[in-house]
C-alpha cells in the first residue's frame, strides 16, 4: 500500500509540473487532470498549452524524425509510403524520406563538390544551373540575391511589421460572424452551413479612405477572372499598379521597415530597384493556361481567379468582403481559426464566387494591405517555394509561397504564383 501511495503521489507531482506544457503529450487525448491540452482539438476550444504549437503542431507538418511512422489520424501530414497514394504527405517527406535517387536535401552538403549523380546541387553555382535542392535556401542560402536570411531574422521582422501595422482593422471598424466551424475533412462537401455573411460590420469610412486601402480598391477591376483570357493594362492602370506599391512600401513606416531589412542584407541596392522589382514580382504577366498571358501573382492571390471550374488563389480579406456584399460570394463555413483573439487574424474560409468554389481559401483578416503585401513579399524572397515561418503577437503564422518556374524576369527572376497562411 506505502509503494501505491508514492507512485500516486509522484504521478501527482509529476502532473503538477507538466501541467501547463505539451512536453511528452502531443496527439493524447483530453486528460481532465491537465490544465491545458495537446491535441488538435485544443484549437477549437481554446485551451492548448502555450507550447503546443511548438512542441506539437509545427512537428506534425514536418516528417523530421517521422519516416516510415504507422499512421495515426490525428496527425495533419503522413510520412509513410501510403501518403504518396492518399495525397496526404508532409511537404517535406520527397526530401526527407523518399530519397532514394540520391540525396535530395542540402542538410550537411552546402558547398560540396559537384557530384552528376545526384538529382540535385547544394553549391554556390545550383542557382545559376538551376538545379539546387529545394531546400537549398533553407540551409545554404536564401533569396535569389544570395544573402543569408535566418529564421530568427524573420520572425523578429516579422514581429516589428505586426506592431508597426496601424492601418489594421479596429475590433469597432471590423467584425466578424465567423459561423459555422467544420473539420478539414468536411471542406470538400461544398454545404452552405452559414445563413448569414462573414462579414457583419466593417467601417469603410475610416478604413477604405486610407491610401493604402483606396489604392488596392484601384486594383480589383483590372483583372479578367477566368484563366486563358489575356490579360492587358491602360496607361491609367499601369499607373495604378505603381501607386499601390509606393503607397503600400514607401509612404508607410511598416513598408520603409521591409526595404530597410533587405538594404541591410544586401537584397536590393535601392529603393527604386525594391520597387522595380516588386513590380514585376507581382504585376508581370505569366500565362495559366493555354498559353494566353492571362495571370499574375497579384491577381491569382490578391483577386482571385477561375481555373479548371474552381476558385484558384483568392486570399484577400478586402475582396471577400467586397464581393460578399454585392452579393456575389456566398460564405459557407470556416476550417481554421487562428489563435489570434484581435486583427490579424486568420481563418481558413469554405464559399462559392459567383457559383465557383473555393475548398480553403485563407487569409490573413483585418491587416491593411501594406502588412498583406510585406508578408508575403518577404516570404517570396526570403523562402521561395518554401514554409516561412513568422511571429505575430507571440503566435507563429506560417505562409506558403510558390515560384512560378515556367518564365522569368530580369536576370532569370522568378513571378510569385502564390502565398498565403497554412491553416492547419
Amino acid at each position: 500500500m506505502k509503494v501505491a501511495a508514492i507512485l500516486l503521489l509522484c504521478m501527482a507531482l509529476f502532473h503538477q509540473g507538466h501541467s501547463n506544457s505539451c512536453q511528452g503529450r502531443c496527439g493524447y487525448g483530453i486528460d481532465t487532470s491537465y490544465s491545458c491540452q495537446c491535441n488538435t482539438a485544443c484549437e477549437r476550444y481554446n485551451d492548448c498549452c502555450s507550447d503546443y504549437y511548438t512542441l506539437c503542431k509545427e512537428a506534425a507538418l514536418s516528417c523530421n524524425g517521422r519516416c516510415g511512422e504507422s499512421y495515426n489520424s490525428q496527425n495533419p501530414c503522413h510520412c509513410n509510403s501510403l501518403c504518396s497514394q492518399y495525397n496526404n504527405c508532409c511537404s517535406d517527406y520527397s526530401t526527407l524520406c523518399n530519397a532514394v535517387a540520391g540525396p535530395t536535401s542540402c542538410n550537411g552538403r552546402c558547398d560540396e563538390s559537384y557530384n552528376a549523380q545526384n538529382p540535385c546541387h547544394c553549391n554556390s553555382k545550383c542557382s545559376q544551373y538551376n538545379n539546387c535542392c529545394s531546400d537549398y535556401s533553407d540551409y545554404c542560402s536564401t533569396g535569389d540575391s544570395g544573402a543569408t536570411i535566418t529564421d530568427a531574422e524573420i520572425k523578429s521582422l516579422s514581429e516589428t511589421l505586426f506592431a508597426l501595422d496601424t492601418n489594421k482593422a479596429s475590433a469597432s471598424e471590423l467584425i466578424l460572424d465567423p459561423q459555422a466551424l467544420v473539420a478539414d475533412s468536411q471542406t470538400s462537401s461544398k454545404s452552405d452551413l452559414s445563413s448569414r455573411p462573414l462579414y457583419k460590420f466593417v467601417d469603410e469610412n475610416a478604413l477604405f479612405t486610407r491610401p493604402t486601402y483606396a489604392a488596392l480598391l484601384n486594383l480589383f477591376d483590372n483583372y479578367k477572372r477566368i484563366t486563358g483570357q489575356a490579360e492587358s493594362f491602360t496607361s491609367q492602370q499601369l499607373t495604378e499598379q505603381e501607386t499601390f506599391l509606393k503607397e503600400t512600401m514607401l509612404n508607410t513606416e511598416l513598408g520603409r521597415e521591409l526595404f530597410a531589412f533587405l538594404y541591410t542584407k544586401g537584397v536590393y541596392k535601392s529603393e527604386a530597384e525594391f520597387i522595380e522589382d516588386l513590380k514585376n514580382m507581382w504585376f508581370g504577366l505569366y500565362s495559366r493556361y493555354n498559353g494566353a498571358m492571362d495571370s499574375s501573382g497579384f491577381e491569382h492571390i490578391f483577386a482571385g481567379e477561375i481555373k479548371g471550374g474552381k476558385v484558384s488563389g483568392f486570399h484577400n480579406w478586402i475582396r471577400f468582403y467586397l464581393l460578399e456584399k454585392r452579393g456575389e460570394l456566398n460564405y459557407y463555413s470556416h476550417s481554421f481559426n487562428g489563435p489570434w483573439s484581435n486583427y490579424p487574424d486568420v481563418l481558413g474560409l469554405q464559399f462559392h464566387w459567383d457559383g465557383y468554389y473555393k475548398q480553403v481559401g485563407s487569409a490573413v483578416i483585418g491587416c491593411s494591405p501594406e502588412f498583406d503585401l510585406a508578408l508575403y513579399s518577404l516570404c517570396y524572397i526570403a523562402r521561395p517555394g518554401k514554409y516561412c515561418y513568422l511571429s505575430l503577437g507571440g503566435k507563429q503564422l506560417i505562409i506558403q509561397t510558390y515560384t512560378w518556374d515556367n518564365s522569368s524576369y530580369g536576370n532569370g527572376k522568378k513571378y510569385i504564383a502564390s502565398a498565403y497562411p497554412v491553416s492547419m
